[in-house]
C-alpha cells in the first residue's frame, strides 16, 4: 500500500537542537514526494506563522496542522480554527494564578500574546516560536480566538504542575508536554492526530498509508494513530513506546533519514 501522507513534528524532530535543518536534502526528497503524489505536512504546538517560516519556497503547497491541531491549512487554505469558550479561558486563568505560573503565552489566531511585564529575554525567546507576538497589560477580553495557552517552567518540576493541571483543569483542557519543560494547555479533542484526520479527508488517505514522526507529550496521539508511528532517538520514553520504528536522533536527520526509507520502500514502510 505504501506511505501517501508524512507528517512531523519540528522542535526536536524535524529541526536540529539549532531549529534548522538540511534544506538542500530535504528539498530534494521533497521533489521526489510531490512527484509521487505523496503530501507532506507540519504537525506542531508552534504558531503558524514561524512554521511557515522554515518553508517559504513550498508554504502554499504543504499542509500546517498547527497550535497542536487548533489550526489546520493546506495549500494556504484555512481547513479548521478552534476557539476556547470563555469558561475555559477564565478556568484556566484561575489555575494558573493558584500555582503562580509567570510565563504564560496565550495563542491565538491573530496573535500571541504576552506580558508586558515580561523581561526582554523571555520576549526574544518566545519570539523564536511565535513570529507575531504582542505585549499586552493583562491577558483578560483580548479580542482574538484563543486556541492554547503555554506555559514555561523549570524541567525537574514540569511532570509534578502537569499532573496538577490535569487534576485542577484537566475537564477543561488538556494539558501535554511540548519539551523542554514548556505545557501546553490545549482544547480536549484537538491535537495533531485529529488535525492529520482532517487532512485525511481531504485527500481520501486512510491510517494504513501515513508516517508521522514525533518526540514530545504532544505527539502521542499522532504516532500512535496511525501505521507508521515513528519516535526518534532523543525522544520521550513514552512516544518510544507508542511508536512502530525508532530513528536516528533529530541531530542526525533521523526524519530525512526515515524519508529517505520511504522514498526506498524499505523496512518498515512497506
Amino acid at each position: 500500500m505504501g506511505v501517501k501522507l508524512i507528517a512531523v513534528d519540528m522542535d526536536g524532530t524535524f529541526l536540529n537542537d539549532e531549529m534548522a535543518y538540511n534544506k538542500e536534502r530535504f528539498m530534494n526528497q521533497y521533489r521526489e514526494l510531490k512527484a509521487r503524489g505523496i503530501k507532506f505536512a507540519v504537525a506542531s504546538g508552534n504558531q503558524y506563522a514561524q512554521l511557515k517560516s522554515f518553508f517559504p519556497e513550498i508554504e502554499s503547497e504543504i499542509a500546517f496542522v498547527a497550535e497542536n491541531g487548533a489550526f489546520v491549512v493546506n495549500a494556504g487554505e484555512e481547513l479548521f480554527a478552534g476557539k476556547m469558550s470563555e469558561d475555559t479561558i477564565q478556568a484556566v486563568f484561575d489555575a494558573l494564578k493558584r500555582y503562580d505560573v509567570k510565563n504564560v503565552i496565550v495563542c491565538g489566531k491573530k496573535s500571541a500574546y504576552i506580558h508586558e511585564n515580561a523581561g526582554e529575554d523571555e520576549y526574544l525567546h518566545a519570539g523564536k516560536y511565535y513570529h507575531v507576538l504582542k505585549r499586552v497589560p493583562h491577558f483578560e477580553n483580548i479580542d482574538d480566538d484563543i486556541f492554547k495557552f503555554s506555559i514555561s517552567f523549570p524541567a525537574e518540576h514540569c511532570s509534578a504542575l502537569l499532573s496538577h493541571l490535569k487534576n485542577a483543569i484537566g475537564t477543561f483542557v488538556t494539558p501535554v508536554s511540548s519539551g523542554h519543560g514548556d505545557i501546553d494547555l490545549i482544547m480536549p479533542g484537538l491535537h495533531k492526530a485529529s488535525g492529520m484526520k482532517l487532512l485525511q479527508k481531504q485527500w481520501g488517505i486512510n491510517e494504513e498509508e501515513c508516517a508521522a514522526f514525533g518526540d514530545s507529550g504532544n505527539d502521542l496521539e499522532m504516532v500512535s494513530a496511525v501505521k507508521y508511528g515513528v519516535a526518534m532517538d532523543n525522544a520521550h520514553e513514552s512516544i518510544k513506546q507508542a511508536a512502530v520504528h525508532i530513528t536516528q536522533s533529530n541531530n542526525e536527520e533521523g526524519v530525512l533519514n526515515a524519508i529517505d526509507a520511504i522514498l526506498k520502500d524499505e523496512k518498515p514502510f512497506v
